[in-house]
């Protein structure tokens, strides 16, 4: 019994700061599989947006052009989660995922008139990756580096040559690489805020 406990209390321990993750994922997961292929219901459309549906910059980002691309996203979200584990407090996953999530609705709204419509996690996912690169006090110096220059350089070589060879044909759909680009700057922002912040308390 006692031993049940401890192993409970370990996973418990792993996953509670997770929250935000797994909250993401699940309503992703039911929202793009109760609204079908692309989801127009719910997706970002500029059009709609402008006329009043703000909600749109909320939920385009939880629906999905199909089945494949979900499991392609949720897929990098677990991997986040596995990586990381509970290297982050929720409060920090929350602040790296407004962060993101704010900086791809101002990015879309001001800057992508040309963008019709838009779904998908992606861009949060760069936005989580590269803010919690920044935060994890377990990295080692030359990892987090590492890591935070693979995937910086991945985002400009999307804006010079376009999306990763395969990576729309693993979507199921075109890719929107600026959707990345703001969402990575976003979550990088507000991961470098949190680490000034515990810098900061850390010298009183």
């Amino acid at each position: 019994m006692e031993k049940r406990f401890v192993k409970e209390s370990r996973y418990s321990r792993w996953l509670k700061p997770l929250w935000p993750l797994l909250l993401l994922g699940l309503v992703a997961a039911a929202a793009s599989l109760a609204t079908g292929d692309a989801s127009p219901a719910l997706r970002y459309e500029r059009s709609n947006v402008l006329a009043g549906e703000w909600w749109r910059v909320i939920t385009g980002q939880l629906v999905h052009l199909g089945f494949s691309h979900l499991v392609l996203n949720l897929a990098g979200l677990a991997l986040i989660a596995w990586v990381f584990g509970p290297g982050l407090r929720a409060v920090q996953w929350l602040v790296i995922l407004v962060a993101s999530w704010i900086a791809i609705i101002t990015g879309f709204v001001w800057l992508e008139p040309q963008l019709a419509w838009y779904v998908g996690l992606s861009g949060l996912l760069h936005g989580l990756l590269l803010g919690a690169a920044v935060v994890d006090h377990g990295l080692g110096g030359r990892v987090r580096m590492l890591l935070l220059a693979g995937i910086l350089l991945k985002l400009a070589w999307e804006q010079w040559a376009g999306a990763l060879p395969m990576t729309a044909e693993a979507a199921g759909g075109p890719v929107i690489v600026d959707a990345h680009l703001y969402g990575g700057l976003g979550g990088l922002l507000g991961g470098t805020l949190l680490w000034l912040r515990d810098r900061v308390r850390a010298r009183v």
